[in-house]
């Protein structure tokens, strides 16, 4: 059985502020939060954000592999901008993104999009690793989301109602083709 735990990188003043996307510097607080954590793996991943990189470090897992397909989501022309401004600004578009989730934004991803990369992620890194394999993946809590729903087959729209704050993590298991939430403590 392959062990998968997500991690979900340190704050950042994007997530504080409801910025769509970026690369933000993640906040020190939070990165010095992540030191107290303590993981373990076989092979350690993270997404290319800067914050999920320095968190890893912050976690004792040095040298993660930076996947791209692990990276939040994409907003296009929304990249950078705080929903809030979005909404003053075109709350018609914005309002009718927010409520149907296989609407992209400008240029960027739907929520399905998002499943999808993650899902194709999942079942390459089945194909990389052994049956006894334990992973650490810090992500973007986007992308933990996504992996939770792919996980429980749910559909796109479920993904609002799962919140994932900085330095949550899940553990997933893998075994006969099919990934499943495992909780409880890991060993």
């Amino acid at each position: 059985m392959t062990g998968l735990t997500l991690v979900a990188h340190a704050l950042t003043p994007a997530l504080r502020g409801l910025v769509l996307g970026g690369d933000a510097e993640p906040d020190p607080a939070s990165v010095e939060a992540a030191r107290e954590l303590k993981f373990t793996a076989d092979a350690v991943y993270a997404g290319p954000e800067r914050a999920a990189v320095r968190t890893a470090a912050a976690l004792g897992l040095e040298d993660p592999a930076v996947e791209p397909a692990l990276r939040d989501r994409e907003y296009g022309e929304w990249t950078g901008r705080g929903l809030e401004e979005l909404l003053e600004e075109d709350p018609q578009r914005v309002s009718a993104w927010l409520e149907r989730p296989h609407t992209a934004t400008p240029g960027g991803e739907t929520e399905n999009d998002v499943l999808t990369r993650v899902a194709d992620w999942l079942g390459d890194l089945v194909e990389r690793h052994d049956e006894r394999t334990s992973v650490v993946a810090v992500v973007h809590p986007a992308v933990v989301r996504a992996v939770v729903l792919y996980a429980v087959d749910a559909p796109a729209e479920s993904l609002r109602h799962v919140k994932v704050r900085p330095l949550a993590s899940v553990h997933l298991s893998h075994h006969s083709g099919n990934w499943s939430l495992a909780f409880g403590s890991i060993s």
